[in-house]
């Protein structure tokens, strides 16, 4: 008899399912080896190199290339169903993007076995990035020399962490050095819809993963997605009620294995609170993905608006952070206009009682360039030079002091 090919089968909840488990069992040859929860589950299961063939519905919520590239690293060949008549091309230009070549429509379900079957999967390497943003989220190669890793922190009321966390790693990527953003915000990353990753696989969840099996260092490149020759992201919860697959240590070792190969700038939560189960010795609180950041850091970026409003609530965050973090921070004000009335020397006034600051920096008010990187989905430096983006080569020159 001929070798058996071992199979796994992500459906996530399609009526195809059984009749699809059904043919699969039934063929002498086939083996089917695992169920799988989520696309998350797939790529986890395809690392272990025990499968042959990936069975996957096309419309599989985080199927991308970046998905497909993982299991092709991994020795695994993927199969697309499709529903039945759901396109004209039933569903074969799409898979074609995302890099599966072979497609079995729901009405034809009974080749499947014939479409595992048809050849033996054939592991290639992941594309080389060009210059640009590669499309399919190839990841830039290690640099040579560990980088520091730098928390971008804010209170709450949006204050813009995410986009001063996008715009210093792009910026640092511009001076050439290989930079990893990565998304640990534990109420539910913006990261990958801010810079146009969709349909992604979690980077963090997947790293997470990795890092219980002792994995992550060897395959650290497939939890990060490529944005230019220098920059990459580690993309974050799909929905916030996903902090609690992320265990004890698992962001401690991801910023780790990070900045031994590149600078890392991570955005964080905005609550401090350790929560009752932390106390108690039991199982981290929603927060410890925000603590363990602060804590692991090697510099710590803290975030507040400009308004009355937003430098109230920063001077109590600072506070508060200083009583977990009794070292020197950085402080950014965000969004600084000249409608408010006020001078940068008046704002370092009023800030100066409430931290141990060892500088603070200020932004412009700049929503026109931040407006168009949102909807191209791009980074502000990808959007041209503007004054927000020259405030922030600045913020850079003061934070990490690196040859242009």
């Amino acid at each position: 008899m001929a070798d058996r090919v071992v199979v796994l089968i992500v459906a996530s909840g399609a009526a195809w399912e059984p009749e699809a488990l059904r043919l699969l069992g039934d063929h002498p040859r086939i083996v089917v080896l695992r169920r799988c929860v989520d696309v998350d589950d797939l790529l986890a299961a395809a690392s272990a190199g025990q499968a042959d063939v990936a069975v996957v519905g096309l419309d599989a919520p985080g199927l991308d290339r970046a998905a497909v590239d993982h299991l092709r690293v991994h020795g695994v060949r993927a199969v697309a169903i499709t529903p039945a008549a759901a396109t004209l091309d039933g569903g074969r230009l799409r898979a074609g993007r995302v890099g599966i070549p072979i497609v079995v429509t729901e009405d034809l379900l009974g080749t499947l076995p014939d479409a595992v079957c048809a050849a033996e999967p054939r592991p290639t390497q992941p594309r080389t990035p060009p210059p640009s943003r590669p499309p399919d989220g190839a990841v830039p190669p290690a640099a040579s020399t560990p980088g520091r890793v730098v928390a971008v922190w804010g209170p709450g009321g949006a204050p813009g962490r995410s986009t001063v966390a996008t715009a210093v790693a792009s910026e640092l990527a511009r001076r050439r050095r290989r930079t990893v953003l990565v998304d640990a915000d534990p109420y539910g990353g913006a990261l990958a819809q801010q810079l146009g990753i969709l349909d992604e696989v979690s980077g963090l969840l997947s790293a997470a993963r990795l890092a219980t099996g002792g994995q992550l260092a060897a395959r650290f490149g497939s939890v990060q997605r490529g944005i230019d020759g220098h920059l990459s992201v580690v993309t974050g919860l799909p929905r916030g009620d996903r902090w609690v697959e992320v265990r004890h240590g698992a962001l401690e070792e991801l910023l780790e294995v990070a900045g031994e190969q590149a600078e890392v700038v991570v955005d964080t939560g905005f609550s401090l609170e350790e929560g009752p189960a932390a106390e108690l010795g039991g199982r981290p609180s929603r927060n410890h993905l925000t603590l363990a950041a602060l804590d692991t850091a090697d510099e710590v970026l803290v975030v507040g608006s400009a308004d009355p409003v937003g430098l109230s609530r920063l001077a109590r965050g600072l506070v508060e952070l200083r009583e977990r973090r009794p070292d020197p921070v950085q402080v950014v004000v965000n969004r600084m206009r000249p409608t408010l009335g006020w001078t940068e020397r008046d704002i370092v006034g009023m800030l100066s009682g409430f931290s141990h600051a060892s500088a603070v920096h200020f932004l412009p008010d700049d929503q026109p360039a931040v407006d168009r990187a949102l909807v191209a989905g791009r980074t502000l430096l990808e959007g041209g030079e503007s004054p927000l983006t020259r405030a922030v080569a600045r913020l850079v020159d003061a934070l990490l002091p690196l040859p242009v």
